[in-house]
């Protein structure tokens, strides 16, 4: 993984190799054009704003319908929660968990409620874990149709 990563930043900068940097590029300023402030001091390309971590655990890879598939169902479950509790960790995306499967052609997108990723859940807080809402989705994202489970 790690030979990868290294590969693809080789073949970028060989590919920028002919690129003037900043600092050789003098810009063209008309008369009626204002000049457009330099990125601050920590955003400059030779200086990154974020340190990229050296190892990176994948959690899965999806092709793009499936990405559209599970935005689609997570969307939909998380409009459904109370508007007036929508400030509370379980009653937002962070407290659900997504499982993608395809067949005949579609996507069967499963939406899990998991509360403990949420910190201190106070009085009157959902601690049902069992709870999860099934959703037929189109490649293009469309929902077909939802399944909501009660037990």
């Amino acid at each position: 993984m790690m030979f990868r990563s290294i590969l693809v930043l080789v073949a970028a900068l060989l590919a920028d190799a002919g690129t003037p940097s900043p600092s050789q590029q003098r810009p063209k300023q008309d008369a009626g054009s204002p000049m457009l402030p330099r990125p601050a001091a920590g955003t400059d390309a030779g200086t990154p704003a974020f340190e990229w971590p050296e190892d990176v655990d994948p959690m899965a890879t999806l092709d793009g319908p499936a990405i559209l598939a599970s935005y689609a169902a997570l969307q939909d479950v998380v409009s459904r929660f109370p508007k007036a509790r929508r400030n509370e960790c379980i009653f937002t995306a962070r407290a659900l968990e997504v499982v993608v499967g395809k067949g005949k052609g579609v996507y069967i997108v499963r939406v899990n409620r998991r509360v403990d990723h949420c910190e201190g859940i106070g009085p009157g807080g959902n601690f049902e874990l069992d709870w999860f809402e099934l959703y037929a989705v189109s490649p293009e994202g469309r929902i077909i149709e939802r399944y909501q489970y009660t037990p």
